[in-house]
């Protein structure tokens, strides 16, 4: 790994092993029934996600008692706004996934500073993948450098995102569409890792399911970006984002551009 911040690294560890750990505590509850409610009315959460959460909050603030907060399961509270670091984190990605006994959800974590994630750790505990990255580092799966596909025609290109917009990419454009995955955070690492060029995502995804993919594309040697082809800012006082596209360097413009269109007509 090249030189860079030793903080960082001691960060990327302290992720990973955590993650490692809160993969242990889910698998524990995985395909057994968990106890599960709905919040905000439609989106499910169960003992496993409040389970993960609790352990990842008191390992990583009692590790770095002066990083903010930012979790999915926490209540969120303004203090993280003047922190410099801060965590980032969604304790299970994909909970439906989850619940449904797929092996497509993930765990999802990120150190965040001035707006963009600079450590990111992603762990798929059923298929046994762990994703890494440190800003200015690469993006690693399972300690293997990995890089986005180079490609800069759209036309074939294979695209990951909800049902609706694969279709009418594919009508529209001559994209080939390559299903959906309910972790979208795992979804956005697909085209980290090379397995697809491109990665759609609606609005109104959070920062907790973004941060951490975000830098593994990055790293990759790629681009997460809205529509307009705008790079995605974090910690902010709103944490809601537009509609959001992954792709290697060379297509992403191509990629936002064409969505956008999709979008507009």
């Amino acid at each position: 790994m090249p030189e860079t911040d030793p903080g960082l690294l001691a960060d990327l560890a302290l992720l990973e092993a955590a993650a490692r750990k809160a993969g242990e505590i889910t698998l524990g509850f995985f395909g057994r029934d968990p106890q599960t409610w709905m919040k905000a009315g439609s989106s499910p959460v169960s003992e496993a996600d409040m389970a993960a959460d609790a352990y990842l909050r008191e390992t990583l603030l009692a590790a770095r008692p002066d990083y903010g907060w930012l979790s999915e399961e926490t209540a969120d509270t303004p203090d993280r706004l003047g922190k410099t670091r801060v965590f980032v984190v969604d304790p299970i990605d994909g909970t439906r996934a989850f619940l449904a006994g797929k092996d497509e959800w993930t765990i999802s974590l990120a150190v965040v500073e001035n707006g963009r994630p600079v450590v990111a750790v992603l762990l798929n505990p059923v298929r046994g993948e762990l994703f890494t990255a440190v800003a200015g580092c690469g993006t690693r799966l399972n300690g293997r450098l990995v890089t986005a596909r180079v490609r800069e025609d759209l036309t074939g290109a294979t695209l990951l995102g909800p049902q609706g917009l694969l279709n009418r990419a594919a009508e529209e454009g001559g994209i080939v569409p390559s299903g959906t995955i309910g972790s979208l955070a795992y979804r956005i690492a697909k085209v980290a890792a090379g397995d697809v060029d491109l990665a759609a995502a609606r609005a109104n995804a959070h920062d907790w399911d973004l941060a951490a993919a975000d830098l593994l594309v990055q790293e990759a040697g790629g681009r997460l970006t809205d529509w307009s082809g705008a790079a995605c800012l974090y910690n902010r006082e709103a944490l809601q984002h537009p509609e959001l596209v992954a792709a290697g360097e060379a297509l992403s413009p191509k990629a936002s551009a064409f969505l956008r269109g999709l979008k507009l007509r």
